[in-house]
């Protein structure tokens, strides 16, 4: 019988419920192929990073899932919230009861950055405190001294340019978001006053883009500093700022602060590329400071550059230090991993035995759990599509399961079992009706449910 007909329609598991997956569903539902999804969340929301990782301050972006909402209001489509694979349903359970499976977890852990000092009380990943700020449960109770008058922000990627901005924001235009209530409180009463963002390559190298740049000259009352003597640039960067237009307009517009006066405000953030931390300081276990060294650029042999340490250290004060080095995705019990580069083994999205190893049957992976952290929430489209691509490819080839361990009432049964509450669409759309309803009144788009017990509580009711 042919797979994905009338008579046969192909039944897929998608595991994780953030944009990699909503694009993979949308890739499949396409066309005349007969498919029915399930997706299983952990939480229980769906949206992933579109709702816990997306800065408050950009809300057209999280406007996408209005598109993944039309997907999950399909009827080919169920959405298992609050389930986590690996415990509540194991992979060998979603093999029986799936024609092909899909992971699309995401990259939810750091990497770290293996100086000493790194443990210390207010060292934490960038992630951690994103995670906070946008209402996370698993970062709701974290603890984020701002007492102080200096963060140090390692990293220059776009999520270290995103908690620089929200740490040096005026908190009244924040107010107005979907940030968390916990942390609106918490950035009212914070004393920081400066943002150090630390760069161990140059300008050109740095690997956040055009528009969150130009978002720090926009900040009401921020002063932005850079250092002229890191904008000398070698030969190898000279060559590289010639066929890299995000580049181009990175220095253009980083030029154009350096010609800037500055005014001597209350509050700053200053840019500085070329220095690596070494060593965090700290006293009675908390962070005190971070010992720095300059580093020049050297040609790798590839066309492109590393950073070498020069010696020369210098420390700087501060209260906290946010890590933003590069994210992994987290292993998933009884599914293979690549320790080394922190994503799963695959092949064309094609998961893996392990890293070069055998292709594993009808199961799958896309997004930052595929091709690691890289690239924005549009970048998972055409990533989803070629996953999708090669999972048709392998439709002649599967093996039919039985009717009885196809039918959705006998995984939905399982399921259920093993868990005490299963957030359906019905449930999460009483959440978001709960959210959206309680943020109106303050004009806010939606005041958070950060806690899980409290979005089972709302989702129960309906």
């Amino acid at each position: 019988m042919t797979i994905a007909s009338e008579h046969r329609p192909l039944w897929v598991a998608v595991v994780g419920a953030g944009p990699a997956g909503f694009y993979a569903i949308e890739a499949l539902l396409k066309g005349d192929a007969h498919v029915r999804v399930d997706i299983i969340e952990r939480l229980p929301n769906p949206f992933g990073l579109v709702r816990s990782g997306v800065a408050p301050d950009h809300q057209s972006i999280k406007g996408v899932t209005r598109i993944y909402d039309k997907l999950m209001a399909d009827p080919r489509v169920r959405f298992f919230g609050n389930v986590t694979v690996g415990s509540d349903i194991t992979h060998d359970e979603l093999l029986a009861h799936y024609d092909q499976i899909i992971y699309a977890v995401g990259a939810q852990s750091d990497r770290k950055m293996g100086i000493p000092g790194e443990e210390l009380v207010g060292s934490a990943p960038a992630t951690s405190f994103v995670g906070w700020y946008n209402g996370h449960p698993d970062y709701r109770d974290a603890q984020f001294n701002l007492n102080h008058e200096r963060v140090v922000v390692i990293g220059n990627g776009n999520v270290a340019m995103d908690v620089t901005r929200i740490l040096m924001a005026p908190v009244a235009a924040l107010a107005t978001t979907d940030m968390a209530d916990h942390a609106i409180d918490a950035l009212r009463q914070s004393q920081v006053t400066q943002v150090v963002m630390l760069g161990r390559r140059g300008p050109v190298q740095a690997a956040f883009t055009t528009p969150e740049l130009k978002e720090f000259g926009e900040l009401h009352g921020v002063d932005v500093y850079l250092d002229a003597e890191d904008f000398a640039l070698d030969a190898a960067s000279e060559a590289q700022l010639a066929n890299d237009k995000v580049a181009t307009r990175n220095m253009d517009v980083m030029r154009q602060y350096l010609a800037r006066e500055t005014e001597g405000l209350d509050r700053s953030i200053h840019m500085r590329f070329l220095w690596s931390p070494v060593q965090i300081l700290g006293e009675n276990g908390h962070v005190t400071g971070v010992v720095v060294e300059r580093n020049r650029l050297v040609d790798d042999g590839n066309g492109s550059v590393r950073a070498e340490g020069t010696g020369d250290r210098q420390t700087i004060a501060c209260g906290m230090v946010l890590r933003s080095v590069g994210y992994r995705s987290m292993a998933l019990a009884g599914v293979p991993f690549d320790e080394r580069r922190g994503l799963f083994p695959n092949v064309d999205g094609r998961m893996t035995d392990g890293p070069g190893g055998s292709i594993l049957p009808r199961t799958y992976v896309v997004g930052w759990a595929k091709r690691g952290p890289s690239g924005i929430i549009g970048t998972n489209k055409p990533d989803s599509v070629a996953t999708v691509n090669s999972m048709k490819a392998d439709w002649d080839g599967l093996s039919a399961l039985a009717a009885v361990q196809r039918d959705g009432e006998a995984v939905a049964a399982l399921i259920a079992g093993r868990t005490a509450q299963v957030v359906d669409y019905a449930g999460w759309q009483a959440i978001d009706a709960h959210e959206i309803a309680t943020g109106a009144p303050q004009e806010r788009p939606r005041v958070k449910l950060t806690r899980v017990a409290d979005m089972l509580d709302v989702a129960q009711r309906c």
